[in-house]
């Protein structure tokens, strides 16, 4: 029933209003339509997108693909000359099952009339739903009969007639069109009620970049259930932990990501357990608290329900992983979207490489990471023929697998859409031809936020060797020795406590720089400084640390906290290499000219400084 709250003639017209959109949708009444849309309407799509009153109106001259639509509970709620209008919907889907959702829509009484001016209805009309990254059904239909990797992880295929989804990539004959569903993240293909594919593996897809563009507080959460938050804690904890409430941070999830928050944590886990079950030889009660599952009961009945098979059927039936050279070595696949650029990352990383931390040669990446009550050795290298880099993890607790995962696919950068990202920079000609040398380049990451800012206060004002040598002289000093160290992996990084407890006297330091130094150590020892919170926050509070300025802060939000808009306006490399020869810009002209790169403009600095390598920072 409606509510009371509006005056009985605007609510007599509003609920004759909402029932002419239901109606309209149901017979595609495009004349009808373009009566009751304001000209500035807003339809907001399940990835988070908006679109237009003429792309919206292009989606409704479609035949619906659904029938039995009715509509319950609708709310008018009036205030002055707007009017919000919730409702629930029923209705039978294309494959017979019942269906049901729920649409907010908002009118506006313009010149004497209301008019719809935006709306939010992905349950509701289809043709809507299966519209992801821009991509129509049409196009995405395309996309999955090429097969194309470039799409893989970009979206997921559900088939009504199997019960099943799959990658873009999946090598099984196409279904029936009528069968297809399209989805944003495997997640909510889950919470729909489909299952993973066992021939293509969705758990082995490179990160959904859709979750990139979604909102800050959706980014956030997602980035702690990546982090194992609600492994031991509820959602109630989670949504406190973002600043909002457990129903809305719902609702922003279904909206975003289209699927519930504990759906995203259980897809995670299961898919995690999976890589593990193929990929390793680890006991399967490891591999259940490696993926964050409380008991190996829970982990066989969650594992059964997904995949109609228990996990020790399915390890019979795997197709073999890569060779481990020890028994406390565990391998992984981390898969990403060609093209990408191996040597720009490689070669970045092994200029800035620290001795006795990090290694950088033919056989690929390898660098120590300190964990709780150890440290593991982790190395990284590509994979011939695969569009996958190779993870080797020595000395880690199963517990500390995923966390380690999901920093090398942070450092790596390997979630990244480089087509998206080269259609949005291309335009500019100052980047164009950079975008086309090097059209897999990516952002070489850090390994630890702390590590990074400490390296970026070592590197104000001197070349990268100066750098490098200073955090060298740290290490030595303040760094832990690391027994049975070797192939010059012999240190870990100083943790904030030794750091804010160290003489650093006769290392080379000026007083400035050692005053910064301990600063912000004591910042994140005493929690004054968490780079688990939101990407602002972090920066904001680095910029007030004392020797570090927005540059500083801008350059680890773009390498450690995987912002791909992050932007040291301040840097002078930029500032000339934008100026195309003349003097050099100013920040404030260097932003505005930054305003068409966003939100890539992390993947135009990579692009600028790489121009300039000897002058990169």
């Amino acid at each position: 029933m409606p509510t009371e709250t509006a005056p009985t003639s605007d609510l007599t017209t509003l609920l004759e209003l909402n029932r002419d959109y239901i109606r309209s949708v149901q017979t595609s009444d495009v004349r009808r339509f373009r009566e009751i849309l304001a000209d500035d309407f807003l339809c907001s799509l399940p990835d988070g997108a908006l679109i237009g009153r003429e792309r919206f109106l292009e989606h409704t001259a479609r035949p619906v693909q659904i029938s039995n639509l009715e509509v319950h509970d609708v709310n008018v709620r009036l205030m002055g000359d707007f009017a919000i209008i919730h409702a629930r919907t029923t209705f039978t889907a294309p494959d017979g099952r019942p269906g049901s959702g729920r649409y907010t829509d908002v009118w506006a009484r313009r010149q004497g009339r209301w008019v719809a001016v935006s709306a939010r209805h992905p349950e509701l009309i289809v043709p809507l739903m299966e519209e992801i990254l821009g991509l129509d059904r049409r196009a995405l239909d395309r996309a999955r009969v090429s097969r194309d990797p470039r799409f893989d992880g970009k979206f997921f295929i559900a088939v009504t007639s199997t019960g099943i989804y799959c990658r873009p990539v999946c090598p099984v004959p196409s279904p029936k069109k009528a069968h297809v569903r399209y989805y944003t993240t495997a997640a909510a293909a889950a919470e729909a009620g489909f299952r993973p594919c066992l021939r293509c593996r969705p758990e082995a897809a490179p990160g959904t970049p859709a979750w990139l563009g979604t909102s800050a507080v959706v980014r956030r959460a997602l980035r702690l259930i990546q982090e194992g938050v609600l492994d031991d804690a509820s959602v109630d904890v989670l949504a406190g932990r973002v600043g909002v409430g457990r129903r809305h941070l719902h609702r922003l999830f279904v909206q975003h990501v289209g699927a519930s928050p504990i759906t995203v944590a259980q897809t995670r886990r299961l898919h995690f357990a999976k890589r593990l079950l193929d990929e390793t030889d680890l006991p399967i009660t490891e591999i259940a608290l490696a993926a964050g599952f409380g008991s190996l009961r829970r982990f066989n009945d969650t594992f059964q329900r997904t995949y109609q098979r228990p996990p020790r059927e399915l390890r019979r039936q795997r197709r073999g992983g890569l060779a481990a050279e020890g028994g406390d070595e565990v391998v992984l696949r981390l898969a990403f979207r060609p093209p990408y650029d191996w040597p720009q990352v490689r070669d970045f990383l092994a200029a800035r490489a620290m001795p006795g931390i990090e290694r950088v040669d033919a056989r690929g990446y390898a660098r120590t990471v300190m964990l709780d009550g150890g440290h593991a050795v982790v190395c990284m290298r590509t994979l011939e023929h695969e569009h996958a880099l190779e993870l080797r993890v020595r000395g880690a607790a199963p517990a500390a697998l995923f966390q380690l995962s999901s920093a090398a696919r942070r450092t790596f950068d390997l979630a990244a859409d480089p087509a998206r990202i080269a259609l949005a920079l291309r335009p500019d000609p100052l980047l164009a031809p950079l975008v086309k040398r090097r059209p897999g380049l990516r952002i070489p990451g850090a390994w630890e936020p702390f590590e990074c800012a400490v390296r970026a206060v070592l590197g104000q004002q001197v070349s990268v060797a100066a750098g490098r040598t200073l955090a060298a002289r740290l290490v030595d000093r303040a760094g832990r020795r690391v027994a049975g160290g070797t192939d010059g992996l012999t240190h870990l990084f100083p943790s904030p406590a030794a750091l804010a407890s160290a003489d650093l006297d006769g290392l080379g330091f000026t007083r400035a720089r050692t005053a910064a130094l301990q600063a912000l150590a004591r910042a994140v020892f005493e929690g004054a400084l968490d780079f688990g919170a939101p990407v602002e926050e972090v920066v904001a509070a680095l910029a007030a640390l004392p020797g570090i300025g927005d540059w500083t802060a801008q350059y680890v939000a773009l390498r450690a906290l995987g912002e791909p808009d992050a932007f040291p306006a301040a840097d002078l490399v930029l500032r000339r290499v934008a100026a195309a020869g003349g003097t050099p810009l100013t920040r404030r002209a260097l932003e505005a000219r930054a305003e068409a790169w966003r939100p890539w403009r992390g993947y135009a600095v990579l692009h600028l400084w790489c121009s300039q390598r000897r002058l990169v920072p």
